[in-house]
């Protein structure tokens, strides 16, 4: 339970601040603890991450009030033409928003920090922006935590 409530927490704090690595912490995690949690952080850190991504996502939307934000928004030119027309392209073709969003949590290419913020300016539906962003951030950290098992099993002796 302890572990779990962990994973939680640090995937929460990850998510928001990119000095904390999630990622490192699961894997010294599952390497030390036993198989029985493993299902459970891996799960709880996806949530985690969720809910942090969240601010990012509120954050390109411009809901959160930020000056620095609210001048680089409020400019005419270039940045907001190539964000009209990435909300074009959003709005025009739904399942391939879904698949970047899905593609950078999985791998974090490109950052998923980055795509969190134009997720929201480009007003990707915030239901599939959650329900994305957890089974690929669940599924990756499923990976990391299953691996180091998997690995130990496929060595001699």
């Amino acid at each position: 339970m302890i572990e779990t409530a962990a994973a939680f927490l640090v995937g929460l704090a990850s998510a928001l601040l990119p000095i904390i690595n999630v990622e490192i912490y699961l894997v010294g995690a599952a390497a030390v603890g036993g198989d029985g949690a493993l299902f459970a952080m891996a799960l709880a850190a996806g949530v985690g991450q969720t809910l942090g991504k969240i601010a990012y996502y509120y954050l390109g939307k411009g809901t959160l009030d930020i000056a620095w934000l609210h001048r680089k928004a409020g400019r005419t030119g270039r940045w907001t033409e190539w964000l009209a027309r990435w909300r074009a392209k959003a709005e025009g073709r739904p399942w391939s928003t879904a698949g970047l969003v899905a593609v950078s949590s999985f791998s974090s290419i490109p950052p998923f920090m980055v795509i969190c913020v134009l997720a929201g300016a480009v007003r990707v539906p915030l239901l599939t922006f959650v329900l994305v962003t957890l089974a690929t951030r669940t599924a990756r950290f499923l990976l990391l935590v299953y691996a180091p098992g998997a690995a130990m099993g496929l060595l001699p002796g």
